[in-house]
């Protein structure tokens, strides 16, 4: 699925969409160059999850953590990344767990201590535009964007 976003607030409606599909388990690989918007598009999710504070991208952190009533979500930056290795230290099967929402940006720097993804979502700019791609990886992340409307 190929959506023209034409500026921020329109990465920000569609991540809201898209949220309101998504389930506890569920892992979300983001993809685009540096400044593509993949945090802008976390942020659109956490919005809609009703989180009201800020949303920073954890490029230092690696992950930040968000709990919002009952709902948990992780947002990992693995752009610093030096070593897959790096992502067992700092125990990463503690939050890949079936109670989470995990979002991970640059997730190729990961390789294969992660897992496959439910939904990977690409961020590319053309001009002073982003086209997202929405692509389902697993038979849960098909079922999920079944329930996405984009016309919203």
């Amino acid at each position: 699925m190929n959506i023209e976003l034409f500026d921020e607030d329109a990465t920000l409606k569609l991540a809201g969409r898209l949220f309101k599909c998504l389930i506890p388990g569920v892992v979300v690989h983001l993809q685009g160059t540096l400044g593509a918007g993949k945090t802008t598009f976390v942020r659109g999710c956490l919005r809609a999850a009703g989180h009201a504070g800020a949303v920073k991208s954890p490029t230092y952190t690696l992950v930040e953590e968000y709990r919002i009533g009952e709902l948990l979500l992780y947002h990992f930056d693995l752009y610093r990344l030096a070593d897959p290795e790096e992502l067992e230290w700092m125990g990463i099967r503690d939050y890949l767990i079936p109670e989470a929402i995990c979002f991970i940006e640059w997730p190729e720097k990961g390789g294969s201590l992660l897992p496959r993804p439910d939904i990977e979502v690409r961020l590319t700019p053309v001009g002073t535009r982003r086209r997202l791609t929405l692509s389902p990886l697993s038979e849960s992340g098909i079922a999920l964007l079944e329930g996405l409307s984009i016309s919203e």
